[in-house]
């Protein structure tokens, strides 16, 4: 399939309630990550995407799961984004050694994130 969903991640008003409730209730394995001025907890799974958590980086706003869709140029692809009705929440950012991404919403505010892997 092209542009799969590749990852999906939690933005959540508390990091350790929600990892005392998706370890229990999945048994995921959880594994802290820090990231400079902030952690970042992984989800890893036996099959299927796996993913992470954070504190929401948007104060005020509610826990919610942000999946990911893999694109070949984020670039391009946040671009096309804005010229077909979609409004760009956070433009393309690097995550260092492992890609790109940016976070979109679509013309009915249905949000989604655009991931660029780094070639290695």
């Amino acid at each position: 399939m092209p542009n799969p969903f590749v990852h999906v991640e939690l933005n959540t008003t508390d990091v350790d309630k929600a990892k005392a409730f998706y370890g229990s209730l999945f048994e995921w394995s959880l594994q802290d990550m820090p990231m400079g001025d902030f952690v970042y907890t992984t989800i890893g799974v036996e099959k299927g995407t796996g993913g992470g958590m954070l504190k929401h980086p948007m104060p005020g706003a509610p826990s919610m799961w942000l999946p990911y869709v893999e694109v070949a140029d984020v670039h391009a692809a946040t671009k096309k984004a804005g010229s077909l009705g979609g409004s760009v929440i956070k433009d393309v950012t690097e995550v260092p050694g492992m890609g790109w991404f940016s976070i979109i919403t679509d013309p009915t505010g249905a949000t989604l994130g655009l991931w660029q892997t780094k070639p290695r």
